[in-house]
């Protein structure tokens, strides 16, 4: 094979102007300690964890290429579930910023997490597509079951604390219960009219929040009855249980789990509801619609309910003595006013108004009744507010506002300094500087809509075109905006610098092409009398149609010209006479580029091709389908013949102007990607985006073949093993949670590779053996295979014990699914010496439940296997009972070594949770006493 030609690749380098996505919720989270400081955002692929005290970037957790589309915290605060639109979830320690776990079950992005109170479980829900939920095993590392009964998008999701329950909300307007022990839906709420968009549970799963389209949130009343003392409890007993609510008709009085409508909430906001959480203590509620407001409900504790009804009695009492001054009549006890309402549980309070459409908001409530709100804005912006949930009519406070490092809107325009190390980048509403290096925003300067950018020789002064026409000249050093020059009547599409970089050229919507020279002139406005930087014009080319792109060659003869009629038509600098007409495309050309050599010109347009011509005679020399969408930017690497490009369909590609090939495709944005700008020195390109994030990649010594890079793109396109729910015909019971992915491909072939290997050395020692016994000296045994020495193993058991032991667990059960009969007989023959060594003895156990499970019948059959079988039974069983035992032992002596340190100390260990057990049935037993006087008295 000869030689072929390479390059050298260009990588990512960072993003930056991101400051939280829209498609992702935001969580609070805990670092060093503090609660309520730092909240964690998604950054596209990213995940931004924000100082909402400094507001700096405290920490960011990288991805790869997927979006993050949700966002959970743990209930220890060590670990942070994310989702991504892959349908993949990670799960990141917040300590190290590592990923710890990958889970891949879904096939579509993951549109809710939750944890449950301990953090052991999981559970996961996608949308369209794959609207089934799973449950992960965090600590074991793999999918316990894959829920299926949803018909629409899976919307949000919350364990019940005290029970094995799990509650989700689905587009298809249903909410389900599950039973995570038996693994079925037991109960389904059909209340609704409408999507449910947000489901929570308050007051420790006493109450179900749930809210769809419409304006009102239903609140449920949720009852358990435990099944264990069904036979043992009196009629009392039942009573106790259903007096909490009323039963409907329909209900099953039997049912362990009761869920009863007992009121709503109106929301004061419009439209329908997009996001609804609650605090970690499940006090205060928020939620907000399609507008501008926050809204919160207080769900008060028993004690603050029991207050409030006594006011709302007084009350009640007060008005009925007042109507009847005139007319005595005798008052009869009303014995529904004596029992709670949810009027006196929940209170509403004062809604937080903020600047522009929120996303998704998160609540924290301290410990003296402050409640902290932080709310992720529609235009780029992260909002921290705090109100006092125990003063009453209390009004919020904004604490912080984390809005300068990022536009508020698309941006549209960016280019780089001729010293390539200050990027500008313009947008709807300001236009902003960056320094490339550290990625920091300089400067912002607030202008108009922004379609042009480009920066002056000297790096001192920025040119913007406006979407009036109107041409900005910026000063950077002082931020301000030195003139204003109507250049155009209508759009300023394109600026573009000389070549002997004197003055400039713009083309607008206005069918005009304008030249400008720069001049010193001297501000009338400061005391100073200096000169200022200024434009004058000097001559203006009328055309037929609109110009939408302008270009000078570098050699300073011709201006090329795009028009709306689909054609460039190319001028002569000095007399405008016509030079030549390029047209072949069936759109609009949106934009282009000449070669510093001035040969070539490269033509972008809205039909999704690009088009190579020669300057000299306005042939084509290629057309190139280039995009999926309308190719939005194009531009030549200094001195060469490369040039990239970037489309509507969101990615940013590399071209080789002679030979025609793509080079790359670049990790793109999310949307369409408007612009992009190559830096003059060639080492740097950055692009924008309608996902707000500024791309920047750069030129690296990792050399780059085509083939190998097509060969690349190729695979990524078959999807052959990946996507697809892993379902055994015959086997309802292995509906596994997980996919097949690249992943368990790979650990499949590496099992079979070590068994290979552990046969031909079996062989090998076989072989040895032999001649030892033949032979009257001691020979030399055989070398293990390599792969066996760089995992440091002698023996073929332990190579494929720790083969195993490398296979991440989410694809264990994938990859023994893709092994045939065969190669499972070798290693159902191998696992009795691994539990006979009672090392790693749940994984083995785990592998051998599965593979009996899943190959059961043809294992049975085979007649060669029945000794095998019958040494595991048993080696299984008396493994696992000593390992039980092991586990009960340690158990009870930590539970009798608690027992001394409580005697000796005089303090009681891990209280917390028996203590609030013991209040909430003390406070049970109040109210019962309670109301059982007040009805005495009344009576």
């Amino acid at each position: 094979m000869g030689l072929t030609k390479q390059y050298l690749r260009y990588i990512p380098a960072g993003n930056f102007n991101i400051i939280a996505s829209q498609n992702c919720n935001l969580k609070f989270v805990t670092l060093e300690g503090q609660e309520g400081r730092f909240v964690a955002v998604g950054a596209c692929e990213h995940i931004i964890i924000w100082d909402l005290r400094l507001g700096e970037k405290a920490q960011v957790l990288p991805g790869e290429k997927a979006v993050v589309t949700a966002i959970c915290a743990s209930p220890n605060k060590r670990h942070l579930a994310t989702g991504y639109s892959d349908g993949n979830v990670q799960i990141y320690d917040l300590k190290s910023a590592e990923v710890i776990s990958i889970f891949s079950g879904h096939r579509s992005e993951v549109t809710a997490l939750a944890y449950d109170s301990y953090g052991h479980k999981l559970a996961s829900g996608s949308k369209v597509g794959d609207t089934d939920v799973i449950v992960w095993d965090t600590v074991a590392e793999t999918g316990l079951c894959r829920l299926s009964g949803h018909k629409g998008p899976i919307t949000q999701l919350t364990f019940m604390s005290q029970h094995p329950i799990l509650i989700t909300g689905s587009k298809d307007s249903f909410v389900k219960f599950w039973d995570l022990e038996t693994q079925h839906c037991f109960k389904t709420l059909v209340g609704h009219r409408t999507e449910v968009w947000g489901l929570t549970l308050v007051k420790d799963d006493q109450y179900l929040v749930t809210g769809c389209g419409d304006a009102e949130l239903r609140v449920w009343k949720l009852s358990y009855k435990d099944p264990d003392l069904e036979n043992k409890s009196s009629v009392d007993h039942l009573t106790t249980t259903l007096e909490l609510i009323d039963l409907h008709d329909t209900d099953d009085p039997n049912h362990p789990l009761q869920c009863h409508k007992v009121g709503s909430l109106l929301r004061a906001g419009k439209g329908r509801l997009v996001s609804m959480f609650s605090d970690g203590s499940g006090q205060v509620v928020g939620c907000h619609g399609t507008d501008n407001q926050l809204e919160l409900f207080y769900f008060c504790t028993d004690d603050e309910a029991q207050v409030r009804l006594k006011k709302r009695l007084r009350k009640e009492r007060k008005k009925k003595l007042s109507t009847s001054e005139n007319e005595p009549q005798e008052e009869t006890p009303n014995q529904e006013n004596l029992q709670l309402s949810l009027r006196d549980e929940v209170k509403r309070l004062v809604p937080i108004k903020v600047s522009h459409k929120p996303k998704s908001l998160d609540l924290v409530l301290g410990s003296g009744g402050e409640l902290r709100v932080a709310v992720n804005l529609s235009n780029n912006t992260v909002e921290l507010y705090t109100i006092q949930t125990t003063v009453k009519n209390s009004e919020a406070n904004c604490l912080r506002s984390i809005a300068s490092q990022g536009h508020h809107s698309e941006v549209r325009a960016v280019s780089f300094s001729n010293d390539n190390l200050a990027i500008v980048s313009g947008s709807a509403e300001a236009i902003k500087m960056w320094n490339r290096p550290s990625q920091a925003c300089l400067r912002t300067v607030d202008s108009g809509y922004i379609l042009s950018t480009v920066f002056v020789p000297g790096d001192r002064h920025v040119l913007a075109g406006l979407k009036n026409g109107t041409l900005l000249i910026i000063d950077i050093a002082a931020g301000d905006v030195l003139e204003e020059i109507p250049a155009h009547k209508e759009e300023l599409w394109s600026i573009c610098l000389q070549p002997d970089l004197r003055g400039c050229v713009t083309g607008g919507g206005d069918k005009t092409v304008k030249f400008w020279q720069f001049e010193l002139v001297v501000d009338e406005k400061s005391e100073s009398k200096a000169k200022v930087l200024s434009l004058l014009h000097l001559r203006t080319l009328k055309l037929e149609d609109s110009v939408l792109c302008v270009k000078l060659s570098p050699n300073g003869k011709f201006v090329a010209v795009a028009l709306l009629d689909s054609t460039v038509k190319i001028f002569f600098v000095d007399t405008f006479k016509f030079y030549l007409s390029l047209y072949g495309h069936k759109l609009p050309v949106l934009c282009m580029d000449i070669s510093s050599d001035s040969t070539l010109i490269a033509t972008g347009s809205a039909d999704r091709n690009v088009k190579i011509w020669g300057m000299d005679f306005g042939d084509c020399h290629k057309s190139i389908f280039a995009h999926e969408d309308s190719v939005t930017g194009l531009q030549f690497v200094s001195r060469t013949h490369y040039f990239f490009t970037c489309g509507k369909d969101g990615k940013v590609k590399q071209w080789d102007g002679d030979t025609y090939d793509k080079i790359i495709t670049l990790q793109g944005h999310v949307g369409e990607a408007w612009a992009l700008a190559v830096s003059p020195n060639g080492q740097f390109v950055v692009s924008c985006g309608a996902d707000r994030v500024l791309r920047l990649y750069e030129k690296s010594d990792q050399p780059l073949v085509l083939q190998d890079e097509q060969e690349e793109e190729r695979e990524q396109q078959e999807v052959l093993a990946t996507g697809e729910q892993t379902v055994i015909p015959g086997q309802t019971g292995l509906n596994l949670p997980s996919k097949k992915t690249v992943g368990s491909e790979k650990a499949a072939e590496s099992i079979l590779e070590c068994l290979e290997i552990c046969e031909k050395y079996k062989e090998q020692l076989a072989e040895h053996e032999a001649l030892q016994a033949a032979s009257t000296q001691t020979l030399p045994g055989p070398q293990p295979p390599l792969l066996m020495q760089a995992l440091n193993v002698s023996t073929p058991d332990d190579f494929l014990l720790e083969t195993i032991r490398r296979i991440r667990p989410s694809d264990l059960e994938e990859a023994l699914l893709l092994l045939p009969f065969n190669s499972v007989c070798e290693v159902l023959q191998i696992l009795p010496a691994l539990i006979a060594r009672a090392d790693q003895i749940e994984l083995v156990c785990k592998i051998l439940v599965f593979l009996l499970k899943l190959h059961h019948a043809p294992v049975v059959a085979n007649k060669t296997l029945l000794v095998t079988l019958t040494q595991l039974q048993k080696l299984a069983f008396t493994k696992v009972q000593e390992l039980r035992d092991l586990i009960g032992f340690n158990l009870y002596g930590m539970q009798f070594m608690q027992r001394e340190i409580e005697t000796v100390e005089g303090v009681q260990l891990f209280r917390d949770a028996t203590v609030e057990k013991k209040k909430g049935d003390k406070k049970k037993k109040q109210r019962q006493k309670l109301k059982r006087s007040m009805i005495v008295l009344n009576s």
